[in-house]
């Protein structure tokens, strides 16, 4: 059997009703059937979810399927799939999504011309049966640049803000360099560190036109519809985002955008605080307080002057806590 060109890592947990039409989808996206490869993880799924799966096993010429006991949480799962990869490139969907038609054999095609790291696109989200379109925010398509040309600027939403890992197609060598693996054992906002170590690290990149990827909004067992502790893993997320860019020599350059997007994520969490638990509301603030005291005070300062009054009067206490510690 010949060699599969791309590897397509499908996490899904309790996706009964949806990995159906996720897997459908998969079947009409390459010109060759063997030269896609599908790794399924069903995490800790209680509901039917891995027989759903099992049922595709002759519709592809290469499925493995790994089915978790208990959930090891989004990261974790992709890692997982990471380590049956093959093929020169890599793609990523959830278990609730799907792909329009020929969305990968486009992408191929288009990383094969450019020959870049990775490959961006567009998206449309599926709220309630409506579509909307979502742009990748970058003005140049079909161009091979520097993904740090694609940080900045600092008060303006770039590549670094759209960090969904569905959102494009991965050379097989940055996965060889262990770029494509996600930071363990996080349950939300696992791409933060992800996108922006590929920027930061990653040689060239390109956002290309290509079929959309649908992504379904408002999935009741989505983590952003749902409020416990792991949600608070966007602390822990940003500060290993915070650690990656401190290591880069340019990291002065690029703290003040990681400065501005730490403190909207932050102020956005906080102002659902009330949906949470009181341990977790009280965990919430203590994280964000830590956060904003191990940026640079000065560069806060100025996110803070230059970013909305709303987000000023949110992140009012939590900056004064920040400048008494950086002066004690």
């Amino acid at each position: 059997m010949a060699q599969p060109r791309i590897t397509v890592i499908l996490p899904v947990k309790d996706g009964e009703g949806y990995v159906g039409t996720t897997l459908k989808s998969l079947l009409r996206q390459v010109r060759e059937p063997g030269d896609l490869k599908v790794v399924a993880i069903s995490d800790g799924s209680t509901d039917g979810t891995a027989e759903v799966i099992r049922h595709f096993d002759g519709a592809f010429s290469h499925l493995e399927v790994i089915e978790n006991p208990t959930a090891v949480g989004l990261a974790s799962a992709r890692n997982m799939g990471l380590e049956h990869a093959e093929g020169d490139y890599v793609a990523f969907i959830d278990g609730d999504d799907w792909m329009e038609p020929w969305r990968l054999q486009t992408l191929i095609d288009a990383a094969d011309r450019l020959d870049v790291d990775f490959i961006r696109t567009d998206h449309t989200t599926v709220a309630a049966g409506a579509r909307s379109h979502v742009r990748a925010p970058f003005p140049w398509r079909g161009r091979a640049v520097s993904p740090r040309e694609a940080i900045l600027p600092a008060r303006e939403t770039t590549m670094v803000d759209y960090p969904y890992a569905w959102a494009g197609l991965f050379h097989r060598r940055l996965h060889d360099r262990g770029m494509l693996a996600f930071p363990e054992g996080l349950f939300t906002a696992e791409d933060r560190p992800w996108i922006w170590n590929l920027h930061l690290n990653a040689e060239s990149f390109a956002v290309v036109d290509a079929p959309s990827l649908l992504y379904r909004r408002e999935v009741s067992t989505s983590l952003t519809q749902i409020f416990d502790s792991r949600q608070l893993d966007f602390i822990r997320s940003f500060d290993m985002t915070r650690q990656v860019v401190e290591a880069d020599p340019e990291a002065d350059r690029f703290m003040a955008k990681l400065t501005a997007t730490t403190l909207a994520v932050s102020a956005h969490h906080l102002r659902r605080r009330r949906r949470m638990s009181t341990e977790d509301r009280e965990r919430l603030k203590a994280g964000v307080a830590d956060l904003i005291a191990a940026l640079p005070q000065d560069v806060v300062r100025d996110a803070l002057h230059r970013g909305p009054g709303r987000r000023r009067l949110t992140l009012a206490r939590y900056t004064r806590t920040a400048r008494t510690r950086s002066a004690s």
